[in-house]
């Protein structure tokens, strides 16, 4: 992905990612600030088109927004002046789906994210965490093959934050939904990705690729517990360790230049 500039000149976000994903799968993207993967997401979603390659997905490229790829951004974009279930029942009523049909799915998508005794507040009456659960529901009602989540835990407290990591990791086995997950929490990439994909900025690219035990671990657990395995703490280390040195490696350029 390349971004011309006003002025002349361009920017090169994205250079030569390639990668498969498998359905079911739950992938957390890390890197420093600028390495691309908002951008990535966006073009996964359908917001951007790549100046060059492409995405696919189901044998179909992908050249725009489609309810197939669901997101999840940091902000829950509710609308607020709606109740928690007008906004979950808001995709399945833009398809034409009566209310009587699509009604029982909407109640249950509620009771699993917890929020079956707030389907009648309005939006704005909730905190962050019970708007991202509100978020997290609308999503799944329009029944995506892809749930793609930018940042989705970023504003909440370290309390909820850790409930709604427990949260995602049940959803993600309970429906089996294909998860792409971006994070500036090294704990969270960790915790929530059973594959994590760590981006080198200038031009955007992936640097190193893991494949990880906690996210299965964590299903249904402790979260505090995962965290005690002495495979977590190394691995923490190093890529803390590795995005350090990227953004060393950005301050010397900026200094530079």
């Amino acid at each position: 992905m390349r971004f011309d500039l006003p002025g002349g000149g361009s920017v090169q976000a994205l250079k030569n990612v390639s990668l498969d994903l498998k359905s079911g799968e739950l992938m957390s993207v890390l890197g420093p600030s600028g390495c691309g993967k908002t951008t990535l997401l966006n073009i996964v979603a359908g917001f951007l088109a790549p100046t060059e390659g492409q995405i696919v997905l189901n044998d179909e490229r992908v050249t725009g927004p489609s309810s197939e790829r669901g997101m999840v951004f940091q902000q829950g974009a509710l609308f607020e002046w709606m109740s928690v279930r007008d906004n979950v029942s808001f995709g399945p009523d833009m398809q034409g789906i009566a209310r009587s049909e699509s009604g029982p799915k909407v109640d249950r998508l509620l009771e699993v994210v917890g929020l079956q005794d707030f389907k009648e507040k309005m939006v704005y009456e909730l905190s962050g965490g019970m708007q991202q659960r509100v978020a997290l529901a609308r999503c799944l009602a329009n029944e995506p093959d892809v749930i793609l989540m930018d940042e989705p835990l970023g504003a909440l407290d370290a309390l909820t934050r850790e409930k709604m990591q427990s949260l995602v990791l049940d959803l993600w086995k309970e429906t089996g939904k294909t998860i792409i997950l971006i994070t500036h929490s090294v704990e969270e990439a960790l915790l929530l990705g059973e594959r994590l994909l760590v981006m080198a900025p200038r031009p955007g690219r992936i640097h190193k690729e893991y494949r990880l035990p906690f996210a299965d671990l964590g299903v249904g657990a402790d979260l505090r517990e995962v965290k005690k395995h002495p495979e977590y703490a190394k691995t923490r280390e190093e890529i803390l360790s590795m995005i350090w040195e990227m953004e060393e490696e950005i301050m010397g350029r900026a200094e530079d230049a």
